[in-house]
């Protein structure tokens, strides 16, 4: 037996018709998928980013030691063809922004940062630890 589920019809539509006002207009904005990787050497982030240059991505560690990542929407608007009528659109990209806070043995002075086939991908190397040394002469007194 399946349970039943009651639809309050007026509950959500208020909710919709607030948020969906001139005071709170409709966004269908999405944060990009991100991975992130680790190995022994480094950390590795791939954020989607298809369709976009790399002179619209920025890369930058801010004040306060965390990794920004802004992705900038500057599609060039061209004169579209007058034979053709879209009858729906989806295909939009909107301006992201994104602080994250790094692991403590990241790196900082040598991140790269590349975009290849829609991938902009980040590369943190881990601060490489001195392995103390076992072997030493002692002196005898």
């Amino acid at each position: 037996m399946l349970p039943v589920m009651f639809k309050n019809s007026w509950f959500p539509t208020m909710f919709e018709d607030f948020l969906n006002s001139d005071i709170m207009p409709r966004t269908n904005t999405t944060a990009p998928a991100v991975n992130v990787r680790e190995d022994e050497k480094a950390y590795t982030m791939e954020v989607a980013a298809p369709g976009i240059k790399k002179e619209f991505c920025r890369v930058s560690i801010n004040d306060e030691g965390n990794l920004c990542v802004a992705i900038e929407n500057k599609m060039e608007h061209k004169e579209e063809e007058k034979k053709h009528h879209y009858l729906r659109r989806e295909f939009s990209y909107a301006n992201y922004e994104q602080n994250y806070t790094l692991p403590e043995d990241v790196d900082k002075d040598h991140i790269e940062a590349k975009v290849e086939h829609g991938i902009l991908t980040i590369t943190l190397p881990r601060l490489q630890k001195e392995e103390p040394k076992l072997a030493r002469t002692i002196t005898i007194g």
